[in-house]
């Protein structure tokens, strides 16, 4: 909430237009910059966040990959485009089977990267992300807030309601109405994408809540499921606002000794 903005400093909200070129490679960069930054007023840093994927580039770093090879690109997506998903997702299980388990066909952008990697550098991108070395001089500690199912399942839907409540579908109308393209990556998201659905009259209002709520869920599921890979995790089970906020007491006294 702007309230919530006023009271501490947050990073990386509101910054970016939709249609800005963007990717965990420069977030990890950018990040960092920002912790030292942080780090040099003598303050601590807390990322908050539920892509597991932009954390773990943060905490174990990211490789470094090569810049796309245009030609190489063009003839994987009309291969996407003549085949399938399943037809790229089958190539990478073929060179590359460790990072291909941890993805989905679906995710064909993240396939198709992952396939440049091994055809430009010879090497499966799950053997560069082993070779690589952590060069930052902090460490990270990492905690799960591990709500019971049915709490966050209830706040899941509470949080839903509210985004509707507060003018999502206004908002995506603004975004529309400014040229933006439905098909953007950040349009092509939980909330964004059904909303569109919705102001096309493909569905119902009612269906767009109901499936922003259920597509909430599943990517709290994958999340919770990316979680429980990294052993390093301190879970934390949460119950109540009461369970909360005695955690964050407890962290925050940690921090100040």
């Amino acid at each position: 909430t702007r309230n919530e903005l006023k009271k501490v400093k947050h990073h990386f909200i509101s910054e970016l237009e939709p249609d800005a070129d963007y990717d965990v490679s420069k977030y990890e960069k950018e990040a960092h910059l920002r912790i030292e930054r942080i780090f040099k007023k003598n303050k601590t840093p807390i990322i908050v966040g539920g892509s597991g994927l932009y954390i773990k580039a943060l905490t174990d770093g990211i490789v470094e990959t090569p810049g796309k090879e245009e030609k190489l690109r063009e003839k994987l997506l009309k291969e996407k485009e003549k085949f399938g998903n399943e037809f790229i997702y089958n190539k990478l299980k073929k060179v590359d089977p460790e990072s291909a388990v941890r993805m989905h066909p679906s995710y064909w952008k993240r396939v198709i990267r992952a396939l440049e990697v091994y055809y430009l550098t010879g090497k499966p991108i799950s053997q560069l992300h082993k070779e690589q070395i952590d060069t930052h001089h902090y460490k990270f500690e990492e905690y799960i807030l591990n709500w019971s199912r049915e709490i966050l399942y209830k706040n899941i839907e509470k949080r839903v309601d509210k985004m509707f409540d507060s003018g999502l579908v206004k908002e995506v109308e603004v975004i529309l109405n400014k040229g933006y393209s439905k098909e953007l990556n950040s349009l092509n998201t939980v909330g964004y994408k059904e909303t569109i659905s919705y102001l096309e009259n493909e569905i119902s209002l009612e269906r767009a809540i109901e499936l922003i709520k259920r597509n909430s869920r599943r990517f709290a599921k994958r999340q919770l499921t990316w979680f429980r890979k990294n052993k390093n995790n301190r879970w934390i089970d949460i119950h109540s606002k009461k369970d909360l906020d005695i955690f964050t007491d407890k962290l925050l006294q940690k921090r100040t000794k």
